[in-house]
């Protein structure tokens, strides 16, 4: 009895400590949710697909970097090489994909297309990324050019001689770099390339953002994610997120939020919070009152997921490329709890 006592007191302690620890709830700042936008690292870019296309109704805009089309792997894990164009006799394509999507609008699983005619969308490929090849970024970009997206809301950027990473003015490895922590610096004319301020110049469109400031001011905050995807959601999120707060979106000040995704090998498991710090969102995020969510997936056996990726083929469940998807679901409930009242 005396041992068992004791194995009860140390599993209660251990309870106890856990939840010392664990991060606070998300809190509403009283964000504007029609001015959504998404982007993404690999699988992050493939998520921001997924949403954008998915949720076209309240998401204006997504950033792609080192993404493929939307269901290209069509929930089989085995089409995940020719989805990135490593497979050897294929190349990726947009047809099935447009296919697809036309499907799940007439059975209502997403979003009416046609809302992807008003949406704005960049798409990144650097010409030296050995893990997911410019082809598939291709494919992405004649995917959205198919169902509407127009030429002045369509960017590609496709000459960089980059690896596979964020891209950053100063931070990370030289350009060329196919390596963790998959954050890289490289240069246009003799200046840093500043890969968050063109997308969010692009995605937000006129009037022009104002200048990024030098150092954030705001705080980086951890939030617990279990509220949004429970463990019998099958979500293989992380216990906990980020959000930075700038300082001009503490109150109810209709910030708009943007999701900044990261990619396989790269949530704060692996990097820390490199992504959520080093990627420059956060410096274009304090002069332009803009809430920037970090969401985390970390590598787990069940649901099977070795490198910490999001899902783009399927490993939570066939449902994952829709809104009813456990992780877009969960995603989108963290944006709603941000347009709550403080």
């Amino acid at each position: 009895m005396r041992r068992l006592a004791l194995i009860a007191c140390a599993l209660q302690a251990a309870a106890l400590a856990g939840a010392a620890v664990a991060a606070p709830a998300l809190s509403g700042h009283g964000a504007d949710p029609k001015r959504t936008t998404v982007s993404g690292l690999s699988s992050g870019a493939f998520m921001a697909v997924q949403l954008q296309v998915a949720y076209s109704a309240s998401i204006v805009g997504a950033g792609i970097v080192a993404g493929g089309p939307y269901y290209c792997a069509a929930d089989n894990e085995f089409f995940t090489g020719l989805c990135t164009g490593r497979a050897s006799v294929f190349a990726p394509g947009a047809s099935s994909s447009v296919g697809f999507a036309k499907a799940f609008a007439i059975t209502h699983r997403i979003d009416s297309l046609d809302n992807l005619k008003k949406r704005r969308v960049y798409v990144f490929s650097g010409t030296n990324d050995t893990v997911v090849l410019p082809s598939a970024a291709a494919a992405t970009v004649e995917f959205f050019q198919r169902l509407g997206v127009t030429a002045a809301h369509l960017k590609v950027v496709d000459d960089l001689p980059a690896g596979h990473a964020a891209i950053t003015p100063a931070a990370g490895n030289e350009c060329a770099a196919n390596a963790p922590p998959y954050i890289s610096h490289c240069s246009v004319g003799g200046a840093g390339y500043d890969q968050a301020g063109e997308i969010l110049r692009h995605l937000f469109g006129a009037p022009a953002l104002q200048p990024r400031v030098a150092t954030p001011a705001g705080q980086l905050l951890a939030f617990d994610q279990v509220a949004f995807a429970p463990p019998g959601a099958n979500a293989g999120l992380a216990d906990s997120g980020f959000l930075y707060v700038p300082p001009g979106c503490t109150a109810a000040a209709h910030c708009r939020v943007h999701v900044a995704l990261h990619g396989c090998l790269q949530s704060a498991e692996s990097v820390g919070e490199r992504f959520a710090r080093e990627t420059g969102f956060n410096h274009w995020a304090d002069s332009n009152r803009i809430l920037v969510l970090y969401p985390q997936v970390n590598r787990s056996t069940r649901p099977r997921n070795p490198y910490g990726c999001w899902d783009w083929w399927g490993y939570t469940g066939p449902e994952y490329a829709w809104r009813s998807g456990a992780q877009m679901k969960a995603i989108m409930a963290m944006v709603r709890a941000l347009a709550r009242k403080p």
